[in-house]
């Protein structure tokens, strides 16, 4: 008889793995999403500074029930700038690049979020745990609906 989920460190350890690398891209993006906030400039600054708050304020939270999952699956959450560094798939954001450039780096960052988690929900899935695809296919449809907004943004200038 094989041992439930809840006692399989090692299928705990994978699905923590892949989690880690999606808060490290969470993490990333929001930290690149407050920063577009902040310095965002040109005829649409209102609104971008506005959508941009709401973004990253949506990541904030994201970064925390992220990382309490990894922690309620007995890993360690990362936690510096570097862990963070090595495990993204999301670059920082580089200098101050103007609103449609700001606009184009985060949709294609979002998109790549997506990624991240579709990878939680697949191994979450193949080792029956529903708790973190759960969250993951949340955090798909959070990624889509922004990367929805900001392609529609650039459409639009």
């Amino acid at each position: 008889m094989s041992q439930p989920y809840h006692n399989d460190q090692e299928a705990r350890q994978r699905v923590a793995s892949t989690l880690a690398k999606l808060l490290a891209d969470t993490y990333t993006l929001y930290l690149k999403t407050q920063g577009c906030h902040w310095n965002v400039t040109g005829p649409h600054f209102y609104d971008l500074h506005k959508l941009f708050e709401e973004q990253y304020s949506e990541l904030a939270a994201a970064n925390d029930e992220i990382a309490e999952r990894i922690r309620a699956l007995g890993a360690r959450a990362p936690a510096s700038y570097g862990e963070f560094k090595r495990l993204a798939s999301i670059d920082e954001l580089s200098g101050t690049p103007a609103a449609t450039a700001m606009l184009r780096q985060l949709l294609a960052d979002h998109r790549t979020a997506v990624r991240s988690a579709q990878t939680v929900v697949e191994v979450a899935e193949a080792h029956d745990d529903v708790g973190s695809a759960d969250l993951a296919t949340q955090r798909i449809r959070a990624h889509e609906k922004a990367a929805w907004t900001l392609d529609s943004l650039l459409q639009a200038g």
